[in-house]
Parts: structure tokens; C-alpha cells; sequence
């Protein structure tokens, strides 16, 4: 158990991740509380309801969420099934009982709680380590929020966490469980294998016509699934680009119209001396600390060449001290505001008087100035026509799109009218089934499930009508029709003939591996024989590399209280019989993998824990679902 979660790390995030609350990270939601008509709801949780669209809200998030985790890994599929829309609407009905019971036990989250939070929220902090406040509403406001809107939530997530926390927290396993299952983990049993190989009776089977009719007419090995050939029409975004020209007129007119955006604000380059001292400090500390300052000070008025010397060797910013004072460029809003109010009233190579900030008392002097300035129109040419493109891009999509819709339904006879209308190509292909064909290129828009499930409708099939609209990418929609249908049929048995004697064959000779194969374990279960076994081979759960999975499963759940033991076990090609001669445990204990094993194991109890208290406040909630995710796919 402890190799498997080791060795499928991903795997126990993506399970965890279904179980516990979602993480909180910069994205999106529906809002907690939002409501819709009846129509919409999807379940209801004691007084609230969930809807259609917080319901698709939380898929997509879920799917942001694992595609930051597993980059190039990542595979959207494993969202489009019924079991993982079904998952993620129990997380919502669990994250609404958790808050519910949160709110009923009177639990809250300090204003210290909330802020903490979200400083040790990574990439939030600037190079000298200060909260970047800008960047955080900066990454707010990309997701369509404001820090109030966004610190509701998290409060109110933090919330329920506590409710999830006090159960999981209180779980734990007993040290007499958690050593059996570390012993068990750890036991190693040597074994010895008999093969009784299929090919070696395949002389022995004697094959009759009726034994090949038979067996073809209750396989299902040969069956053509109903295929057709439709024709296609594909829009996207890609191809109403071509159509679109940008004029130097438009960039012209769009430069003048955003200049303010193609600015960059002056910035300045300063170095520091901090003599650091804490806001709470003593009277006394603050006033030493102002005296080592205005010392230094009054030392860099007579030899200014020794400023950097006098940071390496004074200044409490231990980063810059490193660099002589120096902190780079910076632009208004970067720095605590007495500091950036002193280093902007500075002329270059000038120093400040003494600046007292939260953090202590600085010496400033000001090294460069960039002043500000905007790019002009022949820099950002190129930028402004791919902006301006993308932008006429998404309005034309947005108007063909609902014109190709409109067209294919109304005109459902035909693709011809759409493609003159638009200007696409009717493209054609063949052999295409209910599924997607995993030899073509799962990005043909042609093997999309959503495609093809509307191309088999009865509407299409029978009716020999357009399919609607389907998306099947971002920004891409087709349409097709049924030409040519051929429906599920059997090949022929005598084109299938010498395929049907192979496998009856190899049916026939495997099962005189298998009545040989139990024979001989019948007679080693009377008497014991160790002639023909192979050599002795170690096997563990640690050490289980290389391991018929079926081998190995037969010989760690033998009973092993009698040895020799003997277990048969069905393998690919016959029939295997095992021979276990020793089992033993390893003398010396790794007690700090068993800590950590037994750790695993009250991880796992809490989360079964959490289950059944969750089940228990659904029970308490009276939750309801009214559209699962299986009956209503079925539907549409």
C-alpha cells in the first residue's frame, strides 16, 4: 500500500483533490451564493441550490487547477466524463455542508488569519520581500475580482476548513495496526513457478467445423461497428483572420487613442543604508538607533565615496548591504511611501537626510534617472495590428458564428448554403463510427465524441439532416451531414475462417494448460515434489519489479500458515502453479519509515473519516440532487 502511494503520487493528488476542499488559488468561481431560476438548479443543499452555471464554473476550474499542475501532461478528457462532472458536483454539495455547519457552530476567521493567508501566497512578494500589493490585485482583476470579492471567499473557505480540519485532525491509527500492516508490507515470501504453457498443447487440440461455426457465431471478435461517410464544414478563428486587414490607419488611430499604455514612467536607481529598528521598539532603541544613523550620515557628508563600504559593513537590508546599498530601479509604488517620497525629491548623486520608515532609518543616495518616456508608433506597430486583429477576430467570430449556426439549422438540407455564405470548404471523409478512432489525430475536428454523437442523432441518420453547431475547440465549430450509412454487420466466416481456427485453437489449448495445470496442483497439495519448479525467486511488496501482477498477487494472498503452500494462478499464455517455501520478516526495522508508513495510514483514516461526517452532514442538509450528471447527458 505504502509503494503504491509513493510510486502514484499524481494519481493520490488528483484523488485527494476530489475529496478535500479545492485549493485556494487565483481563479474564478461562481459565486457561493448565487441563485437561478428553477430551471437551472442542479441540486439543493438544506436552503441553498446549486445552479447550471456555478456547476460548469467549478469544472472549469477544476481544469485550470490540474493544468497548472500537470502542464504538458495534462489531458482534458479526463474531465469529459460523467464520473468527473458527477465528482465535482459532490465537492460543491460538500463545500456547501461544510459552510453551512461552519456557520451553525458560530466559527470565523480573524482579519491576522485572512491576511497571513494570503502573504504566504507565493509570487505575491517583490525582490526585497514586501507584499506586492499591485500584483495581487493585478491577478484579481485578470479573473474578473476585487481584493473584497476575493478575501470574502477565502474567509469563508478558511472557514469551512476548520469544520474539515477538526475531523481530520482528530484521526488516528493504532501503533498495533499500523506495525501489522508495516510487517506486512515488508514480508518477504520465496517462491518457485511451474508454467504449463498454452503453446505446448496446441498440438493436442483437435478442431472440428462446428467447433469453428460455434465459435463465430457467439463472438462478437468480428463484428463491423456502423460506420458512415458525412461531409463537414469547419469554422474558426484562424480563418476568419486571413479575412481580416488591419490599415496603418487603424494602428495610427489606435496608438494615439492608448498612448498612456505604451509609456514608461520614470524610475530611479538608489542606494541604502537601513539602520533597522522595529515600530514597537523602546524609546531608547529607536533613539540608539537614529544616533548610529545620523553618526553615519554625518560621515558620508564628509567622504560620499564611502557609501558603499558603509552599507556592506552597517545597513540591516542584508540583500543590498551585499551590493552596497544598491537597489536597483524602481518606479513610484514599489517602495514604502516615506522612502519613495524622499527618493524622488532627489537630484542624481545627491543624499537624503535621515527617512524613517516601519523598518528602521534610511540613508539614501540616488545613483541614476530614467525618465519617463513612450514608445513610439514604429516600436509597437506589429503589437498594436496583432491586438487590433485579435480583437476584430473575436467580434467576427462572435457575429459568423451565430450566422453558421443559424445556417446549418435553417437550411438543414444542405451544407452548400452555409459554405457559400461563409466562404468554407465542404470537406469530406469516411468510415467514421459512434467512437473517436484512436489512429487519427484526436485534434481533427471530424473524431470530437461531441461530433459524432450528433452526426449518429436520429435527426441526422433518418432525417439525412445537418447536424447543429457543434464546438468542438475553442473558437471552432462544425457542422456535417450523414452521405452514406452502413449499418453494424458481421464479416463473412470464411473471410474470417483462419482467424476463427487460430483462436479456437489457443481457446481449446489453454484450457488443457489449465486442466493440467490444477491436476498437478491437486497432487502437490497431497504430497509435496519440488521437481520441475524453477529456481527460488524473493518476493516483497518492495520487491515486486518485473512480477506477473497476477503472479504476484497469488503469492502474497496465499495462505501460508502450512508451508511448502501451493497456489495456481491464470496467466496470458496457460497456467502457473507456485510453490511458496519461506516466508520471513527483514531483521532490522527502519523505524523512521515506519513513523512515516504509520503517518500514511492515519492520512487515510482521516479521509474516510471525512467521508462518512460529509455523508452524514448531506444526510442532515437534506441535499438533493436533481439533474445527475449520467440521466441528463442522456438526455441531451
Amino acid at each position: 500500500m505504502f509503494e503504491f502511494i509513493r510510486t502514484h503520487r499524481r494519481l493520490m493528488q488528483f484523488l485527494l483533490l476530489l475529496i478535500i476542499l479545492p485549493s485556494f488559488a487565483f481563479v474564478g468561481l461562481e459565486s457561493y451564493t448565487s441563485m437561478g431560476d428553477a430551471s437551472n438548479t442542479v441540486a439543493k443543499v438544506a436552503d441553498q441550490t446549486i445552479t447550471q452555471p456555478e456547476w460548469d464554473a467549478a469544472q472549469r476550474e477544476q481544469m485550470s487547477r490540474f493544468r497548472q499542475m500537470f502542464g504538458d501532461q495534462f489531458d482534458a478528457k479526463m474531465f469529459d466524463t460523467p464520473e468527473a462532472k458527477q465528482e465535482i458536483l459532490n465537492n460543491l454539495i460538500a463545500q456547501r455542508v461544510l459552510t453551512a455547519e461552519a456557520k451553525r457552530n458560530k466559527l470565523a476567521v480573524t482579519d491576522q488569519a485572512l491576511q497571513q493567508t494570503i502573504v504566504n501566497m507565493g509570487g505575491l512578494t517583490t525582490a526585497d520581500g514586501k507584499f506586492d500589493v499591485e500584483r495581487y490585485k493585478a491577478i484579481l482583476a485578470a479573473q474578473g475580482m476585487t481584493p473584497t470579492m476575493y478575501e470574502a471567499r477565502l474567509r469563508q473557505e478558511l472557514t469551512s476548513q476548520q469544520v474539515n480540519a477538526a475531523i481530520q485532525n482528530t484521526a488516528f491509527a493504532p501503533d498495533s495496526l499500523a506495525k501489522r500492516l508495516s510487517e506486512l508490507g515488508e514480508q518477504e515470501r520465496e517462491v518457485q513457478q511451474l508454467a504449463f504453457k498454452t503453446s505446448d498443447y496446441a498440438g493436442q487440440v483437435k478442431v472440428t467445423d462446428d467447433m469453428l461455426k460455434s465459435y463465430y457465431e457467439k463472438s462478437n471478435q468480428f463484428n463491423v461497428p456502423e460506420q458512415v461517410k458525412a461531409e463537414y464544414v469547419v469554422l474558426t478563428a484562424d480563418a476568419l483572420a486571413a479575412q481580416i486587414n488591419v490599415s496603418d490607419a487603424d494602428i495610427k488611430s489606435y496608438y494615439e487613442q492608448n498612448a498612456k499604455h505604451y509609456g514608461v514612467e520614470e524610475q530611479r536607481r538608489a542606494s541604502h543604508i537601513l539602520i533597522g529598528v522595529n515600530k514597537d521598539a523602546s524609546d531608547a532603541e529607536k533613539a540608539a538607533a537614529k544616533a548610529k544613523a545620523e553618526q553615519l550620515l554625518a560621515t558620508l557628508h564628509k567622504n560620499p565615496q564611502e557609501f558603499a563600504k558603509l552599507a556592506k559593513e552597517n545597513s540591516s537590508d542584508t540583500g543590498s548591504a551585499e551590493r552596497g546599498g544598491d537597489l536597483g530601479f524602481f518606479g513610484k509604488g514599489m517602495m514604502v511611501k516615506p522612502f519613495e517620497e524622499a527618493a524622488f525629491k532627489l537630484k542624481q548623486g545627491e543624499l537624503s537626510d535621515l527617512v524613517q520608515s516601519d523598518y528602521g532609518f534610511h540613508i539614501i543616495k540616488l545613483t541614476a534617472i530614467k525618465p519617463a518616456s513612450i514608445k513610439t508608433l514604429d516600436e509597437v506597430k506589429n503589437e498594436i495590428a496583432s491586438d487590433i486583429r485579435k480583437q476584430l477576430v473575436a467580434k467576427k467570430y462572435t457575429e459568423t458564428a451565430d450566422v453558421f449556426s443559424n445556417t446549418v439549422y435553417e437550411q438543414a438540407d444542405s451544407l452548400k448554403a452555409v459554405a457559400d455564405k461563409l466562404k468554407l470548404k465542404i470537406e469530406t471523409t469516411g468510415d467514421l463510427s459512434r467512437q473517436p478512432n484512436p489512429a487519427v489525430a484526436p485534434t481533427a475536428p471530424y473524431n470530437n465524441q461531441k461530433f459524432l454523437t450528433a452526426l449518429f442523432s436520429d435527426e441526422s441518420l433518418k432525417n439525412k439532416r445537418n447536424t447543429e453547431a457543434v464546438e468542438v475547440a475553442p473558437n471552432t465549430l462544425i457542422a456535417g451531414r450523414v452521405t452514406e450509412y452502413k449499418p453494424a454487420a458481421k464479416r463473412p466466416f470464411d473471410e474470417v475462417k483462419a482467424m476463427v481456427h487460430e483462436r479456437v485453437v489457443q481457446e481449446e489449448a489453454a484450457a488443457l494448460a489449465k486442466k493440467a495445470g490444477e491436476a498437478k496442483l491437486a497432487a502437490l497439495q497431497a504430497k509435496d515434489d519440488a521437481s520441475g519448479f524453477s529456481a527460488t525467486q524473493i518476493v516483497s511488496r518492495a520487491k515486486s519489479q518485473g512480477l506477473n501482477p497476477a503472479v504476484f498477487l497469488a503469492v502474497m494472498k496465499a495462505d501460508t500458515s502450512k508451508l511448502p503452500a501451493y497456489v495456481g494462478v491464470d496467466l496470458p499464455q496457460g497456467f502457473g502453479v507456485l510453490r511458496i517455501v519461506r516466508v520471513t520478516q527483514p531483521a532490522n526495522v527502519d523505524s523512521a519509515k515506519r513513523q512515516a508508513e504509520h503517518q500514511q495510514i492515519t492520512a487515510a483514516l482521516a479521509q474516510q473519516e471525512t467521508f462518512a461526517y460529509i455523508e452524514a452532514l448531506k444526510q442532515k442538509a437534506k441535499v438533493k440532487i436533481l439533474r445527475p450528471v449520467a440521466k441528463s447527458e442522456a438526455a441531451e
